[in-house]
């Protein structure tokens, strides 16, 4: 008996546009995300089927022999590459197939061209596409604030590029996409709120800019971006430093030495100015900061600080660690043709970075590596197993990242959303083995940096210093330490604008990003010593405006002891009514304040989000969240975002800058009573009994974004 077919199952999601694929985000978490790969495409048309009458014009079907499932169940897991020939079809809710057939059609046939063709096609489309985009000028916060410059830009985050316009005006930088994957439709950062403005090296060329701002002045308190030219960034760099309310004091490098040498910063928080002074971010893979392995006990019970033992030689690259290793390098280097080098891989490359953060950001692992985890064995397993690999393999030189000295080492705890796979002896990828002497991770970290201050990593630093930014770094001093690598990892080794053939240029951008960059170079002569606190008297404590707040670290216990000192302070029996607001219809659930805007956010069980004015003593706004009672809200940092639990059983979000509801949150099976956000972390509790955790998702591309992102129902059938 043959079995009537049955209609596919209908799914409402995003449809995205990529230089090289086609990815459809379901809205239910339970289906999967597809991604169609542009070079298995068969064929790209308008649906033209009349099994399913729902679907009229605005269908599209883009047949495949492979495609590729993703975070089925919101599981982060490898991908499942599905072959076959498949029909997927989609109806478009709010676009016409006008809007995105043509673009398909052009991207599928530039990937079926040779790799350089391919892509010098898709930079024609997408610079096409990008030249009809204007900045919206409505997105201004001041119709009269003028503007000073106008051009485009790339945002930079790890393995992700977005492009877009960049504009700076008398008051606020803007930059807007040319897609809506971003949260926002315009970022907005105010000139008074930049702390920090640094020039970057991006791929090996002087076209990146960093930019730092004040945490509570703005929702982007990091901004990397990259310039088409060189010339491009320096004039738009002049720009922002000439507007009268940019008042930034960048520290001086010499004043920075000095005030490590003298014990008034910590060796970490010196180490990390001279990552950021030689182009290293953590938005950049191919350049994130490097630190060094400072020990090399990982087998006792104890770690002793005292004894010289424990240390590692910083006075020799991880190459040069083993000199029978060493020796054998160096025999291979006599016969080799110019340009030569001693190790074949670098001290850090992205695959190293999130070889050491797979638990952390499993999603970067998966783009990286075309959607495979490596195998189980050769993990992040053990600390005594990477450093053994580190002093004994043929082509591990990899030094650390601050992640081992800050935080609470999430990065070595497995928190069960991945399924790395099993090992050859039968266990499974769980937390890393951490040495005997830590009871931890948090203990772990906690002793590493204890390590990194004492007295024998201070005296012996510079020397690690003068390999990694100083004089050993490059040249006949370098040759003279054994600190010798691959001529394409050294800033000015190649000009990738006069490469005129695109495979060569395509090739060497590869082989940029892939096997590291050394830093840029900071000192030409031997870094000086430090003192240690055996010279100098023991209450010599370090001031603490001196030491950036993006890396001080504060425990719960000191800031408890920070709270009881201020209500020590505090004489409540003065206390004096000063405003009164009413404006809510029933019960007011919770009320939170901002006052670096003199606003008051108010929440009742009429549903109703309130906006009042502290200073002019009015209402702003008054929204309808939801259908049902609001319970609790929360007020971001910079004020332009409002988080609210409902009894609806979900969290909404939003935007006071926009006055829309940006996204909502199927949170718990009953009423949302109570909310809490700390860290990036939001917390939720219910009248279900739970109370949940929820994690801001991390971003994942493997190329692209040129197009606009389109609401749309799926459906796939044979």
């Amino acid at each position: 008996m043959e079995e009537a077919l049955s209609p596919p199952p209908q799914q409402r999601g995003h449809l995205k546009i990529c230089s090289k694929s086609v990815v459809f985000v379901p809205k239910e978490e339970q289906f999967p995300v597809i991604k169609i790969s542009l070079k298995n495409t068969t064929n790209i048309d308008e649906y033209a089927g009349d099994l399913y009458s729902r679907l009229n014009d605005k269908a599209l079907t883009i047949s495949s022999d492979v495609y590729t499932e993703m975070k089925k169940d919101s599981i982060i897991s490898p991908y499942v590459f599905i072959k076959g020939a498949r029909a997927h079809t989609f109806s478009l809710n709010y676009v016409t197939i006008d809007d995105c057939l043509p673009l398909i059609s052009q991207l599928h046939r530039a990937s079926t061209l040779p790799p350089a063709d391919q892509n010098t096609m898709i930079s024609a489309i997408v610079m096409s596409r990008q030249s009809r985009v204007k900045f919206n000028t409505s997105w201004l916060d001041d119709l009269y604030e003028k503007v000073e410059l106008e051009c485009q830009a790339d945002k930079i985050m790890p393995l992700v590029t977005n492009p877009g316009r960049l504009m700076v005006t008398t008051s606020r930088l803007y930059f807007q996409p040319f897609n809506n994957v971003e949260r926002s439709p315009v970022i907005k950062v105010r000139l008074k709120d930049i702390v920090s403005l640094i020039k970057r090296r991006f791929l090996l060329k002087q076209i990146g800019l960093e930019i730092k701002c004040s945490e509570h002045g703005t929702s982007q308190a990091h901004l990397y971006l990259a310039f088409k030219t060189k010339d491009i960034r320096d004039s738009f760099y002049e720009k922002i430093m000439d507007q009268p309310e940019v008042n930034l004091q960048m520290p001086d490098q010499q004043d920075m030495a000095i005030k490590w040498q003298n014990g008034i910063i910590s060796n970490y928080d010196y180490l990390m100015y001279l990552n950021s002074a030689a182009d290293r971010s953590f938005f950049d893979l191919t350049q994130y900061p490097v630190m060094p392995w400072v020990i090399q006990d990982f087998t006792s019970d104890h770690l002793d600080l005292e004894k010289p033992e424990t240390f590692r030689d910083l006075s020799k690259p991880i190459g040069a660690l083993n000199a029978e290793r060493l020796e054998r390098m160096k025999e291979r280097y006599v016969d080799m043709p110019e340009p030569k080098f001693l190790y074949g891989s670098h001290y850090s490359t992205p695959g190293y970075i999130l070889f050491y953060l797979a638990r952390l950001v499993p999603e970067y692992v998966l783009c990286l590596q075309n959607g495979k985890f490596d195998q189980p064995d050769r993990m992040f397993n053990s600390l005594w197993e990477v450093w053994q690999n580190c002093l004994n393999g043929a082509a591990d030189f990899k030094e650390l990242i601050p992640e081992f000295f800050d935080g609470s080492g999430e990065f070595m705890i497995n928190s069960g959303v991945c399924n790395f796979g099993v090992r050859q002896d039968g266990r499974p990828i769980e937390n890393v083995d951490i040495p005997p002497w830590a009871t931890d991770s948090r203990d772990f970290i906690k002793k590493m940096r204890e390590a990194l201050e004492c007295d024998h990593v201070s005296r012996h630093l510079h020397e690690w210093i003068d390999l990694i930014f100083g004089y050993k770094q490059r040249g006949e001093e370098a040759e003279k330490a054994d600190n010798v690598f691959y001529y394409l990892t050294y800033e000015g080794s190649v000009d990738l604008d006069s490469i005129k053939d695109p495979n060569e240029r395509a090739c060497m951008e590869i082989q940029i990003m892939e096997f590291g960059q050394v830093p840029k170079q900071l000192f030409t002569t031997p870094h000086p010593v430090r003192s240690t606190s055996k010279e100098h008297p023991p209450d010599m404590a370090i001031p603490p405006h001196v030491i950036s707040h993006e890396h001080r670290s504060k425990t719960p216990e000191t800031d408890q002891v920070e709270e009881d000192a201020i209500l020590q302070t505090v004489d409540f029996t003065n206390m004096h009514k000063i405003v009164t607001f009413s404006k809510h219809k029933d019960s007011i659930t919770d009320v939170k304040l901002c006052l670096e805007k003199k606003m008051a956010f108010s929440v009742s069980q009429d549903s109703l989000l309130k906006l009042y004015c502290l200073e002019e003593q009015r209402q702003l706004r008054s929204v309808t969240i939801a259908n049902m009672a609001l319970s609790s809200c929360i007020v971001m940092p910079d004020c332009k975002t409002v988080i609210c639990g409902a009894w609806d059983n979900n969290v909404y979000f939003y935007s006071v800058e926009y006055g829309n509801i940006l996204d909502t949150l199927h949170a718990h099976d009953d009423a949302v009573i109570n909310i809490y956000w700390r860290n990036d972390l939001l917390f939720t509790a219910s009248w279900d009994s739970t109370v949940k955790l929820w994690q801001m998702p991390c971003p994942t591309a493997d190329d692209s974004f040129i197009a606009a992102e389109y609401f749309v129902s799926f459906l796939f059938y044979h």
